[in-house]
């Protein structure tokens, strides 16, 4: 293979540890944490040296994977926020069109499930989990609204967001629609 055909190897690296990440992902929510790195390996498609290393241990691959969701939670709600609106609450208003109805990833981000159950006793998650909230409260506390409104509307796009997660027949597409208007006319200045 000449230099000219020769693919970077930290793209192909790169690649293969996204595999694993979506795997362990796919494999938490069909059945928990009760899987092998066997089975991460087999859904990945790399053999079980290839995960290994990229991720030495189960823990450090499920700190990864949370790693991960928490990158991809913040980037569907900055994709959400809309940069040109120059007031007060710009970033809970992306917050709320994110997790009422803008986005699957970010609306799955909050389904009720005992899949990630023990995950969060890892150290390292817990760690980036607390961090992740701090980053949280920080973000809105910059974006100008009075806090108790910020986390009347933040808590209240949750819940929205878990129950159109757990059953979508629960809040019916008028429900949303209406809630989700309302809760930005709260986020507002």
């Amino acid at each position: 293979m000449t230099a000219t055909t020769r693919r970077p190897t930290s793209r192909d690296r790169e690649r293969t540890r996204q595999a694993i990440i979506a795997a362990t992902e796919n494999l938490l929510q069909e059945r928990g944490t009760r899987f092998s790195l066997a089975d991460v390996a087999a859904v990945a498609e790399v053999s079980k040296s290839g995960l290994l290393y990229h991720f030495p241990s189960r823990e450090a691959l499920f700190v990864a994977v949370v790693d991960h969701a928490i990158a991809r939670f913040r980037s569907e709600v900055m994709e959400h926020t809309d940069i040109s609106e120059n007031r007060a609450g710009k970033l809970l208003r992306g917050y709320v069109r994110a997790l009422c109805g803008g986005s699957e990833d970010a609306i799955q981000t909050f389904a009720p499930s005992t899949h990630w159950a023990g995950v969060e006793e890892i150290p390292e998650v817990a760690e980036l989990l607390r961090a992740d909230a701090e980053w949280w409260r920080a973000a809105f506390l910059k974006d100008g609204l009075p806090a108790a409104r910020t986390h009347t509307v933040r808590f209240a796009a949750e819940g929205l967001a878990a129950a159109i997660a757990f059953d979508v027949s629960y809040v019916t597409q008028e429900e949303l629609v209406t809630t989700r208007a309302a809760l930005l006319e709260l986020a507002e200045p």
